[in-house]
């Protein structure tokens, strides 16, 4: 009987919008048939773009992948905010008297850049006395979220006509986009709400080369979907940890 095909590895998924990263890790098991596996860094339903899959023996790897540098492509709008500062709830409008203008975004963004303090959002997973803090929301004495170190790598400015924002951002590990477009609002005295957001890479994983679910379906088992361990090992323990460039305007 022929060799069966390896199941340790790593799949660059393309997760759609309007799935948990949960239910898109279901689908590629069911497709796959491989139950063994993880992914490394969730992706909320609203966001579209790569999410990196564990296999295998390919899982030990998860925790390196999540260390690794992230760009994503964001859309947001200056005169609005939310509770969830995305459209994922009811959007409220912020008075703005004097719009800033495009110099004044992209100065704003760039002051991000380095080590900063971000609190997360309240709408967030991260954990207030073992409870997540969005099951916290609207509860009366919900403890506060405290600031804690996130990382920027460079953020690009592509577009800006009032009210709506079009940048990319580079960051590490535990970085809300959401958080930096509410900051970048009181920055610049403004509204601040999330539209769009596309992951485009995790470290070597990019978009361009990121497989959709029928993408999957068409493969054999173990096809070319699947990056071999000892190949995804030494991509993502390379040292020093490789910055993605700053885009070419």
């Amino acid at each position: 009987m022929p060799a069966r095909a390896s199941v340790d590895g790593i799949i660059n998924l393309y997760k759609p919008v309007g799935i948990t990263s949960a239910k898109a890790l279901y689908r590629v098991r069911s497709i796959t048939g491989v139950r063994k596996s993880g992914h490394a860094g969730t992706l909320d339903p609203g966001a579209e773009g790569v999410l990196v899959l564990c296999q295998g023996r390919a899982t030990k790897l998860v925790e390196q992948i999540m260390d690794l540098p992230k760009v994503y492509r964001a859309t947001a709008r200056l005169d609005v905010t939310s509770e969830s500062f995305d459209c994922g709830f009811p959007l409220r409008d912020v008075p703005v008297e004097t719009p800033p203008a495009a110099d004044d975004v992209r100065v704003a963004l760039a002051k991000f850049q380095g080590v900063i303090k971000q609190a997360p959002p309240r709408v967030s997973a991260v954990k207030l006395g073992g409870v997540p803090a969005y099951k916290t929301l609207g509860a009366e004495n919900a403890p506060p979220l405290r600031s804690r170190d996130a990382m920027i790598y460079w953020t690009c400015l592509h577009g800006f006509e009032w009210p709506h924002v079009d940048f990319e951002v580079a960051c590490g590990r535990g970085t809300y986009v959401r958080a930096l477009i509410r900051d970048l609002g009181f920055r610049l005295g403004t509204g601040g709400c999330l539209t769009s957001l596309v992951r485009t890479a995790v470290g070597p994983f990019t978009t361009e080369i990121a497989w959709s679910f029928q993408g999957l379906e068409s493969e054999s088992f173990g096809g070319a979907y699947l990056v071999p361990l000892d190949q995804a090992a030494e991509m993502v323990g390379r040292r020093p940890v490789s910055i993605p460039p700053l885009p070419e305007l």
